[in-house]
């Protein structure tokens, strides 16, 4: 069994070894951006490290789509209306360095993969993975985290040691999310007759839980949180099935690449990604699907 220490552990380690993946294009953390509801925040600790006439994006405002339901990407804690996570303090970061303002606008999955590549949002976050068949039709950013794919299965299910034993009994159902990479590679290890697609990974997990499915496929790095609020009734299968680098996505012709990649790479440089690494991809990052909003609905 795979614990939320070593998971979130290897998921640092993976921040810490794209260091010099990204472009060759160069910082700083903390900047202005608009949350989902319209609330201006700025990061703890911002400053201005060049004038704003200096930076590539100045007075620009980038449009960015986001779930606010996938911890720990994005999500808004209960009673607030400010959007939180990964993605938020990201693109803070970036927008610091390039003197843009980021403003976040909800949008559900996957319709927010053809809003960016129309052109009707500027970027999307929510922990993409990059894909040949995506690249069709959006441009993506340079990898800025690499997660694997795993089964969580009920805890009281003694029937799968591990994710080959799940994979050979030809009885296991296995749920996933609709439109990601996560249903592709369930339906190629085991078949598209031993899959359940639903909306959203809440209502997967949930049908794991009820007996519905027998494992769901999930991302590591989103996995925690979904296992951390059930400890009591999920566990996580040895055995990763698939890594996955996670970029930003834009239109394919989109002038902004360049920039972030350039601001991607400088954020590597000076430790700011891996230090969000730490701080959501750890134990330190305690916050359950219990403690957010409900969005979508």
């Amino acid at each position: 069994m795979i614990g939320r220490k070593r998971v979130a552990t290897a998921l640092v380690l993976s921040l810490a070894m794209l260091a010099g993946a990204c472009g060759d294009d160069g910082g700083g953390d903390g900047a202005t951006t608009t949350a989902a509801g319209g609330a201006t925040t700025t990061a703890a600790g911002a400053t201005t490290t060049a004038a704003a006439e200096e930076l590539p994006l100045a007075g620009q405002t980038v449009t960015v789509g986001v779930e606010n339901a996938y911890l720990p990407f994005n999500y808004i804690p209960v009673g607030e209306t400010e959007g939180q996570g990964w993605d938020y303090d990201a693109w803070a970061a970036i927008c610091d360095i390039l003197g843009c303002t980021a403003e976040f606008v909800e949008a559900g999955w996957p319709a927010v993969l053809d809003q960016v590549a129309a052109g009707e949002i500027d970027t999307a976050a929510d922990g993409i993975s990059i894909t040949d068949e995506r690249k069709e039709i959006l441009a993506f950013s340079d990898a800025y985290m690499v997660v694997e794919q795993k089964f969580i299965a009920r805890l009281d299910d003694d029937r799968f040691a591990d994710s080959d034993a799940l994979i050979a009994d030809t009885s296991a159902k296995i749920g996933t999310q609709v439109g990601t990479t996560n249903f592709d590679l369930a339906v190629e290890l085991a078949g598209e007759d031993r899959v359940e697609a639903y909306q959203d990974f809440a209502v997967a997990v949930q049908a794991l839980i009820d007996g519905d499915v027998d494992a769901v496929i999930i991302d590591d790095a989103a996995g925690l949180g979904y296992v951390g609020v059930n400890a009591d009734q999920l566990v996580t299968l040895d055995g990763a099935l698939q890594s996955d680098p996670l970029g930003f996505i834009f239109p394919l012709d989109s002038e902004l690449v360049a920039h972030v990649n350039a601001a991607l790479q400088q954020l590597k440089d000076d430790g700011t990604l891996e230090e969000l690494g730490r701080k959501y991809f750890t134990d330190a990052f305690a916050i359950t699907y219990d403690d957010i909003e409900e969005v979508g609905g």
